[in-house]
């Protein structure tokens, strides 16, 4: 079984600040690391491996730093991994990016066949979560989101079983193969790697694809050309005001938190045009 799994470097956003004068993330400010979901998709498909036998390669687009986000999934337990690169990918929103991830996807299947594909629920310098299922809707196959478990593959009958974490609880479905899962964080925890795993990380070097490798690419749906998306403003959201402190009695107290529930209410009606 073939498992690709598609990740991103990302800036740590536990770390990076907002440049005041642009409004837009100031990337400097922090250290890029692998995107966290994805790091634990990586995880899934090595579990996966280890299951059922296989293959795992990791794929990614990004810029020629982004080779030690290949590395740290090699690190994980990854086979191989593919980087494509080139200025003509600069500045893809998802519709882009899905669009050259899944030219990328469609060569690597002509060497080997793909079963499978992996992401993370969504990257944390964007937290769309779109990029999956636009690679599944252009490859025509099922995407299936939200994952945090995997319950089985029926690798004679090509099909899988899983769960989808919704909000009113769990759904339980299965799919043919080959299909797409965005993963959850909670589907597994990532495990410490094994010396062996990062000396061979170390000394890996991913094959780079520019665009001038992939065959039959659009240009015109690439990077900033291809992105139709606009961001007419970013802004830092004001920091919330200080609550309201209840003084007096507890009866006293307790009156004072019905007004205040009253009131909002009476706004909430008002704003709905209601009576």
């Amino acid at each position: 079984m073939h498992i690709v799994v598609c990740v991103k470097q990302v800036p740590d956003t536990k770390i990076i600040k907002i440049n005041p004068k642009t409004n837009t993330l100031d990337r400097n400010s922090a250290p890029a690391i692998l995107n966290p979901y994805d790091a634990h998709a990586v995880e899934e498909a090595v579990r996966l491996k280890q299951r059922y036998g296989g293959k795992v390669t990791v794929l990614s687009m990004g810029p020629p730093q982004a080779v030690s986000a290949l590395k740290k999934c090699v690190e994980i337990g990854a086979d191989d991994g593919y980087l494509i690169s080139d200025r003509a990918f600069a500045g893809a929103d998802t519709l882009a990016t899905s669009y050259a991830l899944f030219k990328a996807l469609e060569q690597i299947a002509d060497k080997e066949p793909i079963d499978l594909i992996l992401c993370g629920k969504q990257a944390i310098d964007g937290d769309t979560g779109q990029v999956g299922p636009g690679i599944a809707r252009r490859l025509n196959i099922p995407p299936l989101t939200f994952v945090n478990k995997i319950e089985e593959i029926d690798v004679n009958h090509k099909t899988i079983t899983v769960h989808r974490k919704l909000e009113t609880g769990v759904q339980v479905v299965q799919s043919t193969l080959p299909c797409l899962l965005t993963v959850e964080k909670e589907i597994n925890e990532v495990s410490y790697s094994p010396l062996p795993n990062m000396i061979k990380a170390a000394r890996f070097q991913p094959t780079i694809w520019t665009v001038n490798d992939l065959a039959g690419v659009n240009r015109d749906q690439l990077g900033l050309k291809g992105s139709p998306t606009v961001v007419g403003k970013m802004f830092t959201p004001p920091k919330p005001s200080a609550g309201k402190k209840l003084e007096g009695s507890a009866d006293q107290q307790v009156r004072q938190v019905i007004d205040i529930l009253f009131k909002e209410k009476k706004e909430l009606f008002a704003w709905k045009g209601e009576a």
